[in-house]
């Protein structure tokens, strides 16, 4: 039998009732929310916590998908406890970033899917996470709020590695910003070994284009490396250029070779840099037909 260690708990009333409760609890505190991370690693005690907040009443204030304009620029903001579920089927994100319904489509089950959460992906910090590689694609903004305020954080800085963020003890991830720009285009492309599972490797790819040529691009795997992996160098080989099938298979080869898989019982490393460049030629592809208005 797995069960936790004893601990203690406590339903938030609000975003500041809940950091609140942080701060006095200290580094031994965590919060939960849909729970399929953090209620198995406490039964196998992987994670030995003194106290849990739960933030699950917290939807009115942490769970909506909206396009606003904030601080001059376009966005859409989705607040961190919007579940799997919503992501899957909004149709905002779906017009504007189908990247997102192609990797809700591959996420685990309807049973995660229905209470897992944005903020609890990418808080998981898991190198095989399919949302925080989305973000990445995206180049989203990450909101964090603390007693002190609210701060920033671009994607890129978010993980500092596996399973570490930049949420302090005493902070809660409230939001992230994905920045609305013309010309867009995403997929997502995964392979696993059976349906809903973590990634063997999966890749997301996002292009701006403006007059059939790559203004932007820019990919990022998952399940390759120590955390979700940016490729800035394949951005840099499309910019300025019209999409090509040479293009799109120099980008696959600059993924290959700037990721770092290690061999496991999902497969070895060279079959995961396989991986990496097929997958990020796939998700090129249907990424530069959308931007196109070839199909979603």
């Amino acid at each position: 039998m797995q069960v936790p260690a004893p601990f203690e708990y406590e339903r938030a009333t609000s975003v500041d009732h809940a950091i609140a409760l942080l701060e006095q609890r200290g580094d031994g505190a965590r919060v939960i929310a849909g729970g399929h991370s953090l209620l198995p690693m406490m039964k196998l005690r992987l994670a030995n916590l003194e106290y849990v907040v739960d933030i699950n009443d917290l939807g009115d204030e942490l769970s909506y998908v909206r396009r606003e304009t904030v601080d001059g620029a376009d966005v859409v903001r989705i607040g961190a406890l919007t579940r799997h579920r919503d992501l899957l089927e909004s149709e905002l994100l779906a017009d504007l970033f189908p990247i997102f319904r192609d990797a809700e489509r591959v996420i685990a089950d309807p049973v995660v899917r229905n209470r897992g959460t944005l903020g609890g992906s990418l808080c998981q910090a898991d190198p095989s996470e399919d949302l925080s590689a989305v973000c990445s694609t995206l180049d989203a903004l990450c909101v964090i709020r603390g007693s002190a305020g609210t701060r920033v954080v671009p994607m890129r800085d978010f993980h500092r590695g596996p399973y570490e963020t930049a949420v302090a003890d005493a902070e809660l991830l409230v939001e992230v910003r994905v920045p609305v720009r013309p010309g867009a285009g995403s997929a997502y492309e995964k392979v696993e070994r059976r349906a809903g599972d973590w990634a063997v490797v999966s890749a997301g790819a996002a292009v701006w284009l403006d007059g059939g040529t790559i203004v932007d691009a820019r990919v990022g795997l998952a399940a390759v490396g120590p955390h979700t992996t940016d490729l800035p160098a394949v951005g840099e080989e499309l910019r300025g250029r019209a999409p090509s099938e040479e293009l799109v298979a120099r980008a696959g080869a600059l993924a290959a070779a700037g990721c770092e898989p290690a061999t496991d019982q999902r497969g070895t490393a060279e079959y995961k840099r396989h991986l990496a460049d097929q997958l990020t030629r796939r998700a090129l592809r249907r990424a530069v037909a959308r931007a196109l208005g070839a199909t979603h």
